[in-house]
């Protein structure tokens, strides 16, 4: 079953980005932590690292792409064994690191932590 490589969010307001270009091409062997595009956002350039190891089926999203919403499916990548026409089967999400990072909610972001002051003074 094809894996999705999903749009990575850069920041923890970011809804969309753009798909600057793909470093590699469908059919070119891939392991986990290797680069295969860069996305762009009004302040940053980013790289989009492979999720697994195996070989990059299909390229859903083209490079020079617009306004890509996060968590958009721009790619998957096929298993050893697989063709390319299991990349017309529905895939198993993976979230990229980066987007599947628990991040605090803004209105705790701003708070102070609490001290428990018992567990600090001595008895």
């Amino acid at each position: 079953m094809p894996i999705q490589v999903l749009m990575p969010a850069l920041s923890p307001t970011m809804e969309k980005g753009n798909l600057a270009k793909w470093l590699k091409r469908e059919g070119d062997k891939v392991k986990s932590g290797d680069v295969i595009a860069e996305i762009e956002t009004d302040k940053a350039t980013m790289e989009v690292e492979a999720v697994d190891e195996g070989t990059l089926g299909k390229i859903l999203v083209p490079e020079g792409t617009a306004d890509v919403a996060v968590n958009t499916p721009i790619a998957t990548i096929l298993a050893e064994g697989e063709d390319a026409s299991a990349a017309n089967e529905p895939a198993k999400e993976h979230r990229s690191r980066r987007s599947s990072r628990r991040l605090r909610s803004p209105k705790h972001r701003n708070q102070k932590p609490r001290l428990n002051r018992k567990k600090l003074l001595p008895r």
